[in-house]
């Protein structure tokens, strides 16, 4: 089945969809000049730049000014910009906090949930500002869930999660993030909904994939998920190079 999104912003998507995480303007510009499709300033980057153990103590100032440095180095791809924890609590305040994302630069926001986060996304709409779902495993909830958990281990929660997907399409998402689930979950999602599916640890039968950009070029070692494939050693290229630097410095003095 062809899948025709008719809202603008998925006229620029093309399955496959090619997704990652950027939080700075180098960074930015070369997955821009790469070709990736979509650049999404995450709020992941609480964990990848900023060291913490979750997500749930960036701001929305944080984002908004991340954001200001990736739309300077993006010219193609979809900006999206991540609605942090408790900014959009409701649709008044799902408002105000994306018109801040949107004047940084973000072409769209994206926000985690279901159900519950449907007038939300309908007020967005209305208001034409481009609307990401996300579904699955939750990074905000976090802490509330104890922990991270895969999702889809039921058919009633996958039940649930397709319920959801739909509700969301017809409130006005162009795509839904579908993270650490089943991949059989996954599969009767994308097969339920007209939009594309953008998956990260959910097996491959979604319409694209995200990934951390620090996970796909090696720069951060310490912790490499499970699903995600090392492309690069950025990581060891940096220890080089600043031995060089070292070596340098002690050899002209």
């Amino acid at each position: 089945m062809d899948k025709s999104p008719t809202i603008l912003i998925s006229n620029r998507l093309h399955r496959p969809i090619s997704a990652i995480t950027a939080y700075d303007y180098p960074m930015a510009r070369l997955c821009d000049e790469a070709g990736i499709q979509l650049i999404l300033v995450g709020d992941s980057l609480g964990m990848v730049v900023a060291g913490h153990p979750d997500t749930t103590s960036v701001t929305l100032t944080q984002i908004a000014y991340h954001t200001e440095m990736v739309r300077r180095g993006v010219k193609k791809a979809v900006l999206v910009a991540d609605l942090p924890i408790h900014t959009y609590d409701d649709p008044e305040m799902a408002l105000e906090s994306s018109r801040l994302l949107v004047a940084a630069g973000a072409d769209a926001v994206k926000l985690e949930g279901g159900l519950g986060q449907v007038e939300k996304v309908k007020a967005l709409r209305e208001a034409g500002i481009e609307v990401c779902g996300h579904l699955g495993m939750l990074p905000q909830r976090v802490k509330e869930e104890g922990g991270y958990k895969k999702k889809g281990k039921t058919a009633d929660e996958v039940e649930k999660m397709v319920a959801a997907a739909k509700a969301l399409e017809s409130a006005g998402v162009f795509a839904i993030v579908l993270e650490s689930m089943l991949p059989s979950a996954a599969e009767a999602i994308t097969a339920a909904i007209e939009i594309p599916t953008i998956g990260i640890g959910a097996g491959g039968s979604c319409d694209g994939e995200i990934r951390v950009l620090h996970d796909v070029i090696g720069a951060s070692p310490w912790f490499v998920p499970p699903f995600a494939t090392v492309h690069g050693n950025v990581a060891e290229v940096t220890t080089i190079a600043l031995a060089g630097y070292l070596e340098e410095i002690h050899s002209t003095r």
